[in-house]
């Protein structure tokens, strides 16, 4: 029997029953794992005897009881905890100031810094030990520890608003723990074409519809819900992952969970390695739909095999990703899809509040005859209702109709819900943010501000993103340095030669992430997935697809092409070197000692010397030293021979030597010339 069986048995959540075998020492790796009957039998005397399973100081809530929507009734809890004798001490707080580094997140989590690294490579990031974390990352990992991260609030301060002046920021909304409701996940498929992800969103919105079919369903909404008992999933319906890029290249971060969808009969092809490589460059919970097991030749172990070679280990193999064999023809495994969906969604605890003014993107958007601007969005946060003044970019509206996917008008959508919004002044881009206002002059005045904003930018150069020759120049020694790549071949082997060659380049200062790689010509979905990773495009032996160039333009992309291993290799190895700051070296030149100081009223006083080894020059950088101690560190006024003035003097000649703000010079002081001379360092 799995875990997540066995508490829908016992009317608990997964994330309660896991706490329950930890306390009763049964180990277990997650709620797909398997019970034996004796370790189930264990469980079942634990509940009904009505021992403590969870802390001492609250109830163990049933699935009833968490999930009851707000204002509602929830049934009462059939297990209760008994209060022990000595309550066990809350979790830790850490406030922090400013950014958290690797080095100082892991002696607050008494850890070692390698097994810091070590866990935040799982999670797809390459840090160093003094390299700064994204605070939603170190907060993660915190909660993992039992450390809850806190940034210092620093005080502000408050300025009269204008009375003229309309307000061109929304208002912030702060979202407190105790206001957050559990919300739809949202799910997107991708994969390799032809490998029946139409055919399983077919298969689950006909078949999963929440209320009856009348009515039908817009054809082109964009995202949509489903019903599986009694809790709705919002899918989002894109034509593939150029679509779920490009949104997430104008920070749309839309989906909760992408979904692989794998044929059994073909496998693992270079559009699904594509589609893997997509995913995990967004960061989002990876699952995988093993579709037409009911071919004759399907494979089902086969594809397991080969997830587990891209790095994702099917949770069954002791992995943790849920691997869901279907069928869309026949509808088999589908029950089973569904219920993995909403069990990796208790897992994630996704919460929103709805009850703030809403905010959320746009899935995409055109104009409608008859109904003007349109556009389908899905609800982050908050609720969209009939009637809010709402900015989009530089657009903005009053919703004068919200339509749902199954083309009912509605007044209201909460979070995870997706709508057609009408009244927008324009069109906006897909992926564009979008946020309620308190009225109209305000969504007014937000859209004007960054329309004026965007007209502005528009006069400047072109944006550039990563190229070579900027790499070469780019130097910042406070942090670990990372080259992001897109590299496309003519053929596999070709491929695994260049990544064989590149991944022999070693250093502990630069990281080399390869963030796609496959095989085929340059295509307009390589250059967006560039743009937002700042990557730049490598290509051997292919060609650009029609378009590419023109986005390439736009987006501030570079895309170098090569026919020759060693040299793609050699710049990629120059690139990086490029990356670190190159070492300063002093190199003294000459010296001269003063043997006489001429007082002249109005220049200062002259140090009249012999160069006494070397040569000295007017544009090196000079140190006084007396007795071996350093006076004075600057440069050269001016550097004469008798009365003309001179570029360099060289051993054994006199001259006159005055310097910026020094004057106090001795006889016997000797006067340093040294050049500063700047070493590329090795990776």
């Amino acid at each position: 029997m799995r875990v997540h069986e066995l508490a829908k048995e016992l009317d608990m959540t997964s994330k309660e029953l896991l706490a329950l075998l930890k306390d009763l020492s049964i180990e277990v790796k997650s709620h797909a794992s398997s019970l034996t009957e004796e370790q189930a039998g264990q469980v079942r005397a634990r509940v009904s005897g009505g021992e403590p399973a969870r802390e001492a100081a609250s109830p163990v809530k049933t699935k009833t009881e968490a999930r009851a929507p707000s204002g509602g009734t929830a049934a009462p809890p059939p297990v209760e905890a008994e209060p022990e004798a000595e309550p066990e001490p809350g979790p830790r707080t850490l406030v922090v100031k400013g950014s958290v580094v690797v080095k100082d997140l892991a002696e607050a989590l008494d850890m070692k810094p390698n097994q810091l690294i070590a866990e935040l490579m799982g999670m797809n990031i390459f840090a160093s030990i003094n390299e700064k974390l994204d605070f939603k990352v170190a907060k993660e990992i915190s909660e993992k520890h039992g450390l809850t991260l806190e940034q210092e609030k620093k005080p502000v301060e408050r300025k009269p608003a204008p009375v003229t002046k309309p307000e061109t920021v929304p208002r912030a909304e702060t979202d407190r723990p105790e206001d957050l409701l559990p919300r739809p996940p949202v799910v997107t498929f991708l994969g390799h074409v032809d490998h029946g992800k139409t055919s399983l969103l077919d298969r689950i919105r006909k078949s999963r519809i929440v209320d009856s079919e009348s009515g039908g369903i817009s054809q082109h909404v964009g995202a949509y819900t489903v019903e599986h008992n009694d809790q709705l999933i919002t899918f989002i319906d894109t034509p593939g992952h150029a679509a779920f890029t490009n949104m997430r290249a104008r920070g749309a971060n839309l989906t909760d969970i992408a979904i692989i969808v794998i044929a059994a009969d073909d496998g693992i092809m270079a559009q699904t390695r594509e589609a893997i490589q997509h995913a995990q460059a967004a960061g989002v919970t990876i699952m995988a739909a093993i579709n037409k097991i009911d071919l004759p030749n399907a494979q089902v172990d086969r594809v397991k095999q080969q997830l587990q070679q891209e790095g994702l280990a099917p949770e069954d193999w002791g992995g943790d990703i849920i691997c869901c064999p279907v069928s869309a023809a026949s509808g088999e495994g589908i029950d089973h899809l569904l219920e993995m969906i909403l069990l990796q969604a208790e897992v994630l605890e996704l919460k929103a509040k709805p009850n703030r003014p809403a905010m959320g993107f746009v899935v995409e958007a055109k104009l409608e005859q008859g109904m003007g601007p349109t556009a389908n969005v899905l609800v982050k946060k908050g609720t969209l209702k009939l009637g809010d003044a709402i900015v989009c970019g530089p657009h903005w509206g009053r919703v004068k109709a919200l339509i749902n996917d199954r083309g009912n008008k509605v007044r209201t959508a909460g979070p995870s819900i997706p709508v057609k919004c009408l009244g927008l002044n324009n069109v906006p881009e897909a992926g564009a943010e979008f946020l309620a206002c308190g009225n109209d002059r305000e969504a007014r005045a937000i859209a004007e501000e960054r329309t004026n904003a965007a007209r502005l930018s528009q006069l400047g150069s072109t944006p550039r993103r990563a190229s070579l020759d900027d790499l070469l120049r780019e130097t910042d020694a406070t942090e670990r340095h990372k080259l992001s790549l897109i590299l496309k071949t003519d053929v596999q082997g070709t491929l695994e030669a260049i990544q064989q060659s590149l991944s022999e380049i070693k250093s502990d200062k630069v990281t080399l992430n390869t963030i796609l790689s496959g095989v085929g010509n340059i295509t307009e979905n390589d250059v967006i997935l560039a743009s937002a990773s700042n990557a730049i495009i490598v290509g051997f032996h292919v060609a650009k697809e029609s378009g590419v160039n023109a986005i390439a333009r736009r987006e501030g992309v570079e895309i170098r092409l090569y026919s020759i291993i060693y040299e793609l290799v050699d710049d990629i190895r120059q690139a990086m070197t490029g990356l670190l700051q190159p070492v300063s070296h002093e190199k003294v030149i000459g010296q001269a000692e003063v043997r006489q100081i001429f007082d002249i009223s109005k220049k200062g006083k002259i140090a009249g010397c012999m160069t006494i080894k070397g040569r000295i020059t007017a544009r090196a950088r000079t140190r006084v030293k007396r007795r071996n101690e350093i006076l004075y560190e600057g440069s050269v006024s001016s550097l004469k021979r008798f009365q003309n003035d001179a570029a360099e003097v060289r051993e054994g000649q006199e001259c006159g030597i005055r310097l910026d703000n020094f004057s106090d010079f001795e006889t016997g002081d000797i006067i340093e010339f040294y050049e500063l001379e700047h070493v590329a360092q090795e990776l």
